[in-house]
């Protein structure tokens, strides 16, 4: 099957340079969007041309030109989505209606009709939109039978009824009894028909990424905000019925694993560490190259359509204890341990600022309820390293060792 054709929107960000570089290694042909938004900033610039150097395909388009979104989107079958989504750098979630409204005028997103209902019970008739074309699997005889196996494959124009080709073909198997021959104007009747019932290969993946939003309506305020608006794109997905994937992949490790989770630095303590309650609770760690690397095996894959992937890796589910100790045990020295309660930690949000007091609400419901591990993947979602064994996911242990 040949692979799809990847447009990234939002690639020269945190996760976006990331799904660029695994498409591209997974043999994917790779477009990244070139936003004119960018203006002067020359590192995203630089980076789209090394993408290119290493074969991606530069686009342009603007979220404030409409046109140039449908535009980029009818070139690809998959668009994937990697917006900014946190409040202390940039915070772009509800952009993305504005993809939603051009994928839907660009209808190409849902991909073609591979096959109607009545060829997968019958192998006789093959519908493809996409090249506007109807083959018929044709019994050269009016009734078939097991030992007569000569068919004659003949095609027609969805646009008019023309009769492109006609050939011979031979089959190992056949069934006992077919039905007569069916009059193109029947025939491309159906196609309408059938088109709904059809599983549709190509999709929509969103910038998410985190925390799962539908599991979250629970969530304190202001940091709710993030989840209600990544909640107000999927509805708008779904209404449109787009086919999608959503992948929540929890805690990156640049934020999360290599300060220990301290909130304040990006780098590990290496005298005291301050602790979530009793730093018990499980949480999920996962390395950022990782999740793109996942993220781009969902595409092709039908069981992941319509679907959250769940990237929650056994051997990365840990508490916040359990790094600090794998930390420890790299340094050959045990820090100073500091509890926060839950009641300090959270009066600790007033007088912040906004973006701030998003962070604690969010590390509230990461570390203390433990909203990434307290609840079981439903048939909703599937978890990506049950479907996909062969990634070789980075453990925490290795990845802390960067910080030596």
């Amino acid at each position: 099957m040949a692979k799809s054709k990847v447009l990234v929107v939002g690639g020269t960000g945190y996760i976006g340079k990331r799904i660029v570089k695994a498409s591209l290694a997974q043999g994917h042909i790779t477009y990244v969007l070139q936003r004119r938004e960018m203006g002067l900033d020359i590192d995203k610039i630089q980076m789209l041309l090394s993408f290119k150097k290493q074969g991606a395909r530069l686009i342009q388009g603007s979220f404030s030109d409409h046109q140039s979104l449908v535009d980029a989107v009818k070139q690809v079958d998959v668009v994937i989505c990697t917006m900014s989504g946190v409040h202390f750098r940039s915070h772009n979630i509800l952009l993305q209606l504005k993809l939603v409204d051009a994928i839907k005028e660009a209808g190409n997103i849902k991909g073609h009709i591979k096959s109607s209902q009545f060829a997968q019970q019958n192998n006789l008739f093959s519908v493809h939109s996409k090249h506007k074309t109807i083959t018929q699997l044709k019994p050269i005889s009016p009734f078939q039978t097991q030992h007569n196996n000569t068919f004659r494959l003949q095609t027609w124009s969805t646009a008019n009824p023309n009769l492109i080709s006609s050939s011979s073909s031979h089959r190992s198997s056949t069934r006992s009894q077919m039905l007569p021959p069916t009059s193109f104007l029947e025939l491309a009747k159906s196609v309408g028909a059938v088109a709904s019932v059809v599983s549709q290969l190509k999709r929509f993946i969103p910038s998410e990424f985190g925390t799962d939003p539908s599991r979250m309506g629970h969530a304190l305020e202001p940091g709710r905000v993030s989840f209600d608006e990544k909640m107000r794109v999927r509805r708008a997905i779904e209404d449109a019925k787009i086919p999608f994937t959503y992948v929540t992949a929890n805690c990156f490790a640049g934020y999360f694993a290599g300060n220990l989770s301290q909130m304040e630095t990006l780098l590990p303590p290496r005298d005291k560490v301050t602790i979530y309650g009793d730093g018990n609770v499980k949480v999920v760690y996962m390395d950022e190259d990782d999740v793109a690397l996942y993220t781009i095996k969902t595409i092709d894959d039908p069981r992941t359509l319509n679907k959250t992937l769940n990237i929650r890796p056994p051997e990365n589910i840990l508490s916040q204890r359990e790094l600090v100790e794998k930390w420890e045990k790299l340094i050959g020295k045990e820090l100073q341990k500091i509890s926060f309660s839950q009641e300090d930690f959270l009066a600790s949000m007033k007088g912040l600022d906004f973006a701030s007091q998003v962070g604690v609400g969010h590390y509230y419901h990461f570390f203390y309820e433990g909203c990434l591990t307290n609840f079981e993947i439903g048939e909703e979602g599937e978890e990506a390293s049950e479907l996909y064994p062969d990634v070789k996911y980075t453990r925490m242990d290795e990845y802390l060792k960067m910080y030596l």
